[in-house]
């Protein structure tokens, strides 16, 4: 597989940012997103039946609580998000199939029983913020990638942007780049890590994936499971990440 000499998401260096409870793990630098896709590959998807996961914590607690992070520098409110077209955006589109299925962007957990007044890339970060803390009990997750309320609040502060901008389909895809480089997304591209184990990171950060047992990482927590096969999430990981 040949790849361009780096790689930028969302104005971070991948390389300069490895994820923190994997920061042993050796990195390369053989891996560019931006101007390679992936060949089309004709593959059979085998997908379940499951309505997206839409997931979050028990009480709007997260399943997905990290460690404490090691103090970085905030980078620029004005970043560019990661791109908009090849393996990357594949990989991005491929979870929000588990997770948001036809609401895309707009998504709100199934189980939130009040729900926000507009539409999610309509309302701030801070309208959302407002939200979860005005409805406490229920399930917050939000959004393609079902950020739940820890998640959200960190990841808006290491990106280092203002409350007052619009959940935006961009920031959105910025936040979930942020996870993508914290399930070791720079070691999966240099080659240093397998794509097994980088699937089965990824399934630990999104419930309606499934890990190598083909199940929910979280299977049966708070409603949790897998929304499609461990066979078509691997068919579909090898078509866009090919070599």
């Amino acid at each position: 597989m040949r790849w361009m000499q780096s790689l930028r998401v969302c104005g971070l260096g991948l390389m300069a940012t490895p994820p923190v409870w994997a920061e042993a793990l050796p990195m390369g630098s053989r891996g560019s997103l931006l101007t390679q896709r992936a060949p089309i590959v004709a593959i059979t998807p085998v997908v379940s039946r499951a309505s997206p996961s839409l997931f979050s914590g028990t009480q709007g607690k997260s399943l997905l609580a990290p460690p404490p992070e090691r103090a970085r520098p905030a980078p620029s409110p004005s970043v560019l998000p990661g791109p908009r077209r090849g393996p990357l955006s594949d990989l991005r589109s491929l979870i929000a199939k588990a997770e948001a299925g036809s609401k895309g962007y707009d998504a709100v957990q199934y189980g939130a029983d009040i729900r926000p007044s507009a539409p999610p890339t309509a309302m701030t970060v801070q309208e959302i913020y407002d939200w979860i803390d005005d409805t406490p009990g229920q399930p917050h997750a939000i959004g393609r990638y079902q950020f739940i309320p820890p998640t959200l609040r960190r990841l808006v502060t290491r990106l280092g942007v203002s409350t007052q901008v619009r959940f935006s389909p961009r920031l959105q895809d910025q936040l979930a780049d942020l996870l993508l480089v914290e399930a070791g997304l720079n070691a999966f591209l240099a080659g240093d890590m397998p794509r097994h184990q980088f699937m089965n990171n990824l399934a630990k950060i999104w419930a309606g994936l499934p890990n190598d047992t083909g199940k929910s990482h979280y299977h049966g927590y708070a409603g949790n499971k897998a929304t499609m096969t461990w066979a078509y999430f691997d068919a579909r990981m090898a078509q866009i990440f090919p070599g």
